[in-house]
């Protein structure tokens, strides 16, 4: 299957209703010099190539005040993407990437308790084979978050 290629309108596009996801296709028309036909359609292909996608962010702030958690995790490297599918499927972590540098996997949770961050990082991620060790890091003050790069939200709200 063949990468979906973007050209600048679908960018201008994808610019545009990332400052307001709400704007009208006519507004978007009339910004980019184009049809609201054209508009329509570019981006119901965008949504069907799994390109763009439309959802409400809540502010986690009032959502029960979750604490934000960063969990690195050190692993034996032909356990890195098994290791990321098993954890991927844990509910109170809402990102896992890959990294290269002083983590092998770094993943991003919301957790309503201390208890819970030493449940998922202590008990469940450090006992998973391949894990040498787990290193965690509380958010204590949020000073800039963007919802447009990294959507983190809480799946109870």
């Amino acid at each position: 299957m063949s990468k979906p290629q973007l050209d600048d309108l679908d960018r201008r596009i994808i610019g545009l209703l990332t400052r307001d996801a709400r704007v009208s296709n006519r507004q978007l028309a009339h910004e980019l010099g184009v049809t609201e036909g054209t508009v329509r359609g570019r981006i119901k292909r965008l949504e069907a190539d799994n390109l763009i996608r439309f959802s409400a962010v809540s502010n986690v702030a009032y959502s029960g005040a979750p604490q934000v958690v960063l969990i690195g995790i050190h692993a034996q490297l032909d356990q890195v993407q098994s290791l990321c599918q098993r954890i991927s499927a844990m509910q109170e972590i809402r990102c896992v990437i890959a990294m290269m540098g002083r983590y092998d996997i770094l993943c991003v949770g919301l957790f309503g308790s201390l208890t819970q961050i030493v449940e998922v990082a202590n008990n469940r991620i450090l006992s998973m084979p391949g894990v040498r060790h787990v290193e965690t890091s509380i958010a204590v003050e949020t000073v800039k978050y963007d919802h447009r790069v990294a959507k983190i939200t809480d799946r109870r709200g």
